[in-house]
C-alpha cells in the first residue's frame, strides 16, 4: 500500500475533512519519526494516515475504536501494526517504538494545529518549538490534546523538544494540504 493508496481508503471511510487532515498529520509526524528512529518512513506515514480509518464507525462507542480498524485492515497489517494501533486507543499494550509513536503523535497532531490555529496567520511557518512548550504547558489549552500521552514519546528515547522540532517540522512539510 502506498501513502496515496492509504489516502483514497481514509477517505472513502472517512467524511470529516477535519479528521482527514488530522490523520494525514499523524502520518507525517509517524514519518518524521520513523526516519528519527531509522524505521520504515513509508510504512509508518501509513499506519499514521490509517489510525483513526474507524472513527466514524465507532463515535458512538469508544471501546469499538480501533478495532475495527484493525479488522478493516486484517490483511493488510503486520501485528506489530495491528498492535499499534490498538494500543493508540488503549486496546493493547505500549510496547515496540512504533507503538509509542503512534500514541503520542496521535495528541501532539492536534496540539500543533491548536497552536497554529491561535496564530494571527494562521499558518505552521515560523511556529517554534518554545511557542509550542508553552502550549503544552497550559492544560487549558487544547486540553483534548493529552500531555502524558505526549510525553510517552521519552519511552522511547526522544527528548520531548526534540519530538516537538520533529512534529512541527514534518507538518511543516505538508502545510498546504493540511491548510496550514
Amino acid at each position: 500500500m502506498t501513502r496515496d493508496d492509504a489516502i483514497k481508503l481514509l477517505k472513502k471511510h472517512v467524511k470529516n475533512d477535519n479528521l482527514i487532515k488530522h490523520c494525514i498529520a499523524v502520518g507525517a509526524i509517524m514519518k518524521g519519526l520513523a526516519t528519527e528512529l531509522g524505521e520504515n518512513s513509508e510504512r509508518w506515514e501509513i499506519i499514521g494516515i490509517l489510525h483513526d480509518l474507524d472513527y466514524e464507525y465507532t463515535k458512538d462507542n469508544p471501546e469499538k475504536h480501533a478495532k475495527k480498524t484493525v479488522e478493516l485492515l486484517e490483511n493488510e497489517l503486520s501485528e506489530e501494526e495491528k498492535n499499534a494501533i490498538l494500543a493508540h486507543n488503549e486496546h493493547a499494550e505500549l510496547n515496540s517504538k512504533l507503538d509509542y509513536s503512534l500514541y503520542s503523535a496521535d495528541p501532539i497532531s492536534g496540539l500543533i494545529i491548536a497552536a497554529v490555529l491561535v496564530r494571527p496567520e494562521k499558518k505552521i511557518e515560523g511556529l517554534k518549538v518554545k511557542s509550542l512548550k508553552k502550549k503544552f504547558k497550559d492544560k487549558s489549552f487544547a486540553a483534548g490534546a493529552n500531555r502524558e500521552n505526549i510525553r510517552k514519546i521519552e519511552e522511547i528515547g526522544i527528548e520531548l523538544n526534540r519530538f516537538f522540532e520533529i512534529s512541527i517540522e514534518s507538518m511543516k512539510q505538508i502545510a498546504d494540504e493540511l491548510g496550514l
